[in-house]
Order: C-alpha cells, then structure tokens, then sequence
C-alpha cells in the first residue's frame, strides 16, 4: 500500500485497537491529523497539552489500553511533560506523539526546536524519533509495545514535520505481542511456605493492571487464608471494599490504625505495587517484614527495603496462578496457606474497616459543630450512598481528594484514577476521559478549587465529545496542602498560598452544563440528587472552611 508515513502511524494504530486519541492540535503534525479524518479512532480535541497527556493517562488505566496523545513542538511538548511524569511514576503506558521541525532545520534553533531526547530521556521509558519514514509503523509497534510492556511506562515518539509527508510501500504493521511472565510452581509453593508460616501475612495491592474481577478473587482466598488485604495509595480499587480480608489503603490521609496494622504485618506481599515512600510513610514503617515483591519489573523500581523473595508476573498472571494452584485439584493445599494462625489478625483488621466504615460525621452532628461552609465528611457520605461503590473516581492533587478516598467506597475494578506523583489538575480531564471509555458509567472528579482551575478548561472538551462528567469542587480559597505544612512549619506565616475564585456553578452554566452553588452542609443532598439527574456535565461548588484540615489521621485509632 501507497501512502505517506503520518497515514501509516494512524493505520499502526488501528491495528493496535486504539479508539481514542487526546490532541492539542500543530502545524508540525499535520499529516497524522489527516490520517485521523477516516480513521476509526476517534480524535478528542483538547484545550491543553497537560490535559490531553492526563486524559490519555486515564483511559490507559481504566482501559488497560496504553494511553495515546499527540501535541506539537516546543511549548506543546513542554506543557505535556507533566503527564509523562505522572505516568513515569505512576508506571501506567502512555505514548506521547511529538511533533517536531524538519530535519532540514535541526541545530539551527529554528521555530519552537528542542531537542526530544534531552528533554524526556530522563522520565520516559524509552524516546524515539521517526526518521525513515519506511520504518513509521515498526517504530510506532515498538512505542505501544514498550510502553506497555515489563514496568509500564511513558514513551516519547518524536514526529519530523517532513518526515510525515513522504510516501511509503512498508506493509501494515501488526501488534507487537506484550510478554506477561507467569510464576513457577517453584515459585508459588515457595510463597505459599512463606505464608503458612507467618503469624500475620499481609498482601499489599497496587499499580495497574486489575481490570478483569482479579482482586476479587484474591480477596476471596486472602480470606480464606487468614490474609489481610491493603492497596496502595490511590490504587485501592484493585479489590472491592468489603469482606473479612478487607484491611484498607495505605498513603496520605489514611487512617493511623490502618496503617499501624500495617506496620505489624510480619510477612508483606506486594502484588503489583511497592514498599514506597507514600506507602511506608516515607519509609518508616513496615521494613522490618520478610517481604515478598510480584510484578512486571526486575528491577523492582521505586520499591525499598529488604526483599526476600521476588515474582515476575502481572497481577492477572499472579492471581490466576495462585488460585488454581490452591483449588481442589492444584498443587498447594489450601489449608497450608492458613498456617496455625488464629483468628485474632483477621477480627482485628476487619474490627479496623468496621471503624472507618462507621466513623461518617451525619447532617445532625455536622450541625451542631460552629464551621463556615459546608462539612466534606457529611458531603462526602452522601456522596458515597448515592453512588454505591460503582463510579469512576478521579483525584487530582490536594487536602481536598482526602475526603473522598476516607469516605467514597470503591466495589469494581477500573475505577479510581489518581496521580499517584501528586501532580495537580488530573481530577477534570480523568473524568472526561472516563466518561468516554465507559459511557455507562458515573464518573466524578474530586478536586479542590486549586487543582480544578489547573485544567478546569478541559469541561469545554467534555462538551463537545458527548462526555458527561460530575465535577465536584472543594474551594476554601487557599492551596490547602501547603497551608497546612506552613501551619506546621512557619505558624502564623501565611505566604504564597490565598486565591480568588470565580462562581464555579456560573462558570460551569456558560458551558450549557448545570451547576450549583452549596454554602451550607444541609443543601448539599439536594443539589447532588439535581447534579445526578441532570444531562450532560454538572458541577457543585462547594465552599468550605478556609481553616479546615484533612479529616484527622488518627480519628478511629481506638
């Protein structure tokens, strides 16, 4: 087939099963915006570079699919960057296409030039640049494959202007085959000693890659086995919410006896996720555990502390494996799992979870307590009865999401989506792209009015692609995170942190969406059930105290 190299990039594509591409739209890559006019894949037209890159981050993790977005040269690829470092930690696949000059006017500091490598070598998996327009379809394989493969990654694929127009006779490319490493028998029964011979074992989930009902079936033998069940930080919908094993998610704003559980576990078992510092409360608690590392990566990146024992396999991989492995005809008798353990672990992890669970401030309470604006813990309980653990969640950065991971339950998978590097304004275009790749669900972005207005343009995006996202802002008028270190710090000090906001609910209705406008906790209801009937985007402008603190660590300790 006859056709030119940005035509060849987008049929690459096609043939991966890619449905959707984020774009901000340049001059430097018009041929693959020409390819796209027939494509199958659909073009979702971003308002910035930062928010196409979170959008494409998003549907890769909900979708498993490796994320895709295309932005131009120079100031387009530098707004980007923010999402190739988020899914650089985050270990989520992402390619970023990037157009570039023509090679003819390389080293000559020629209109918006820099140079790829230099720039993202240092937080992306891999950067590559198409200068052979015969070899546009392998390279482009290789960026999905990459990206997608071992520890999953950013990968910065560069566009040369000229390069994209030149025509081709290379074949259509295939989809380059992903290696999932399974786990030995060898290396199942030695876990399954390791487990039977702790007093309190302990599995840590995280990372992507739960899409199909996996952490539930772990969750399930966990059970069976005596096992408490923990997540990482903002990856803590890898198992449903409930059950005896259910132990809770570890990170900022969790519950000090969650994480004091934690800590005591004499065997830790990572499945997908890392003794981290976000998870070890920079890294101070749970090293002194015999540990047990399952993932992708042979390096273990990001993961510190002792390792005794280290699994190369996805969690589907590690999952399906164990679980065979421990069924009535498999090679591990499930009663050795057990061990000579007693119940006394698992009733003091589940007494934990019925504490979180329980400890919801209602309307009545929140009412008699003297507070400006509305209280989040009311807000926020209300919010999780009416959406019953079957939502997409998504969280930006801020004191503000704290709220909505102590008090939002999560019962599917693919259903949290959350910057694990802490990177401000996913929250928006997350819920976008969630409301894209699965329609039929409810997604809800949680954000505070610093992260909101970070990539709060992205509703325009929602708009005009049919999306329909909840939005809900938290604004006390201050970048509440960092006040609450300078309290800590430099009491009395406030510096660099006050903002002024618009009418959010204003904002939102000059889009054609609807808003509303709470000042008070007992309004709340009403205009979530008005949010949650309405068509299309809505948002509620929530304004709470400018003094009010992430619900208190250790408010369920006892």
């Amino acid at each position: 087939m006859f056709r030119s190299a940005g035509h060849h990039i987008v049929n690459t594509l096609e043939n991966a099963g890619i449905q959707r591409v984020y774009a901000v739209p340049g001059e430097s890559y018009l041929d693959v915006l020409d390819g796209l006019y027939d494509s199958s894949i659909e073009t979702v037209v971003c308002r910035q570079e930062g928010g196409a890159g979170f959008m494409a981050l998003s549907e890769s993790r909900l979708t498993g699919r490796p994320g895709i977005a295309m932005v131009t040269r120079g100031p387009g690829a530098a707004n980007a960057m923010i999402s190739v470092h988020t899914a650089y930690q985050d270990a989520t696949a992402l390619v970023l296409f990037v157009g570039l000059v023509p090679i003819a006017d390389r080293a000559r500091e020629s209109f918006q030039e820099f140079s790829l490598p230099e720039w993202f070598s240092s937080t992306a998996k891999k950067v590559i640049i198409i200068d052979d327009e015969d070899r546009a379809g392998d390279l482009t394989a290789d960026a999905l494959r990459i990206a997608a493969s071992g520890r999953p990654g950013p990968v910065v694929v560069g566009l040369p202007e000229d390069v994209l127009v030149r025509m081709t006779e290379a074949p259509d490319t295939a989809p380059a085959p992903i290696a999932e490493p399974q786990p030995s028998a060898t290396d199942l029964e030695s876990l399954a000693t390791r487990i039977g011979n702790a007093a309190k074992p302990a599995f840590v989930l995280g990372g992507d890659g739960w899409h199909e009902g996996h952490g539930r079936a772990l969750l399930d033998l966990a059970a069976s086995a005596g096992i408490a069940v923990y997540c990482d930080w903002r990856a803590y919908d890898a198992v449903p919410h409930t059950g005896p094993a259910w132990a809770g998610w570890l990170g900022y704003g969790r519950a000090e006896a969650v994480a004091a559980g934690y800590g005591d576990a004499d065997l830790l078992v990572f499945v997908g996720a890392t003794r981290s510092d976000v998870a070890s409360d920079g890294y101070t608690r749970g090293f002194d555990a015999e540990t047990v590392v399952v993932g992708l990566d042979p390096e273990a990146t990001q993961h510190a502390g002792r390792i005794d024992q280290q699994i190369l396999a996805s969690p589907r991989s590690f999952v399906t494996a164990l679980t065979a492995s421990t069924s009535v005809n498999g090679s591990i008798d499930a009663a050795d799992l057990r061990g000579e353990r007693t119940d006394e672990w698992m009733t003091s992890r589940s007494d934990v979870q019925s504490k979180v669970s329980a400890h919801r401030p209602d309307a009545e309470v929140a009412g008699a307590v003297a507070r400006t604006g509305v209280d989040l813990g009311v807000a926020f309980g209300i919010l999780d009865d009416r959406l019953d653990g079957e939502a997409v969640l998504t969280y930006g950065a801020g004191n503000a999401t704290i709220w909505g991971h102590r008090f939002i339950r999560h019962l599917q998978s693919a259903s949290l989506v959350g910057a694990r590097n802490g990177a401000m304004g996913l929250a928006v275009p997350g819920a976008v792209a969630a409301s894209l790749a699965f329609p039929e669900r409810r997604a809800v972005a949680i954000c505070g009015d610093g992260d909101f207005l970070m990539n709060g343009q992205e509703l325009a995006t929602a708009f005009a692609h049919g999306a329909s996202p909840l939005v809900i802002v938290a604004d006390n008028g201050v970048y509440g995170t960092i006040v609450q270190h300078q309290v800590n710090h430099y009491p009395g000090r406030p510096s660099g942190t006050r903002m002024v906001n618009p009418d959010f609910a204003v904002w939102m209705s000059s889009f054609g969406g609807h808003g509303e406008r709470v000042e008070k906790t007992e309004d709340f209801e009403a205009a979530l059930d008005r949010a949650l009937a309405a068509e299309g985007p809505a948002l509620i402008h929530v304004l709470i105290d400018s003094k009010l603190m992430p619900p208190a660590a250790d408010e369920i300790a006892g």
